[in-house]
Order: C-alpha cells, then sequence, then structure tokens
C-alpha cells in the first residue's frame, strides 16, 4: 500500500507543480518550467532553476527566449561573443556556500552568469557582478570563472532552460539547454 501511496503523492506534486508553473508564467511571476506551460507568449517568459546538490542549494534566474522558428546559434546568438544566456538582465545563479567550479573555488554569494557559444565549445563565466543589463557592462575583469564546455546535441527544447542536476555527494551539475543544444558543467560544494 505504501508504494501506491507513494506513487500518487509524487503524480499529485508533479500535477501541482505543472499547475504552479503554468499561473505563474500566465501571470508574469516567475516560472520554474518554461517548457511546461502553453506558450503563447513572444515574450521571454521570466523564469527560476532551483534545487539542491547534496544538501546545499542553487538557484538560476533568467529570462527564457522561445526559439519560435528562427536561427538561433550563429543568428539570434551569435558565435564568439559574450552572451547573458538568457534574454534582458544578465541570468543569475546564487550558491549558499563555498563551491568549486574549475578547479577554483568560487565564495558563496550571487553572480552573473555568461558564456561565449562556439560551433563545438563554449566558454561558461561566472562574474562577480550580477546586476548587469544585457552584455553591454560585462567586464572580463570582473570574471571569478572561466570555464570550457563541449556543446551537446540535444532534442528541440522551445524555451531555454537551465537544470541543477544533483550527482554523488556534494557534487552535481548545472545545464542550460535551448534549440537543439545542450551545455553542462560540474560543481562541487566545499565541505
Amino acid at each position: 500500500m505504501s508504494k501506491l501511496n507513494s506513487f500518487f503523492s509524487i503524480c499529485f506534486m508533479a500535477l501541482l507543480l505543472f499547475t504552479h508553473s503554468t499561473l505563474k508564467a500566465q501571470s508574469g511571476e516567475v516560472c520554474y518550467n518554461p517548457n511546461l506551460v502553453k506558450d503563447t507568449s513572444k515574450r521571454s517568459i521570466k523564469s527560476a532553476a532551483a534545487g539542491l546538490i547534496g544538501s546545499d542549494s542553487v538557484t538560476i534566474t533568467y529570462h527564457s527566449p522561445g526559439v519560435r522558428g528562427r536561427i538561433i546559434w550563429g543568428g539570434l546568438v551569435p558565435f564568439g561573443e559574450v552572451w547573458v544566456t538568457g534574454a534582458h538582465d544578465a541570468t543569475t545563479i546564487q550558491f549558499k556556500k563555498d563551491v568549486i567550479i574549475g578547479k577554483k573555488v568560487v565564495p558563496a554569494g550571487k553572480y552573473a552568469f555568461f558564456t561565449i557559444p562556439g560551433k563545438n565549445e563554449w566558454t561558461v563565466i561566472i562574474n562577480s557582478r550580477w546586476q548587469q543589463h544585457l552584455a553591454s557592462e560585462y567586464d572580463e575583469k570582473e570574471d571569478i570563472v572561466r570555464l570550457n564546455v563541449k556543446s551537446q546535441r540535444h532534442s528541440l527544447t522551445e524555451r531555454l532552460q537551465y537544470f541543477i542536476e544533483p550527482g554523488t555527494g556534494a557534487s552535481g551539475k548545472i545545464a542550460m539547454a535551448w534549440e537543439k543544444i545542450r551545455i553542462e558543467f560540474p560543481v562541487t560544494f566545499k565541505n
């Protein structure tokens, strides 16, 4: 009987999350899964990803643009240029504890998240100044981490979305998918 109750609890939580995300996206508030909502907006949806890696939290806030039949890579998003990896204001990433990214320790806090897309390889950037509009105020001198990652082919993701993926112990991944590309990078919280 407990397996059946667990199944119904999981189904109920999924339905609740879907309904909550739909209502939030329609009202202009933060949406936690921009690809689950009935998408009638041409605007970028204010979105967030929140999760745990081990017992430590990560929060990412961003605006989620849609593909809408456009050429994204090398078109709307140029190769070789710093990008907010979303729309409007710089995407932010917040760690409640010190974390290791690309062999560098990033102190607990809130940061801007940028990328430089390439055809096969991207540069992931964690920048100390999180309050920025687009990349017009970006300054490489304020970078804390620069990490090269390979892009991966992925099934169509209509709206840009971030994922926080736990691994083992205090390690996991942060990923972003949009159109038919996905990038990811490892993070480990310090003990």
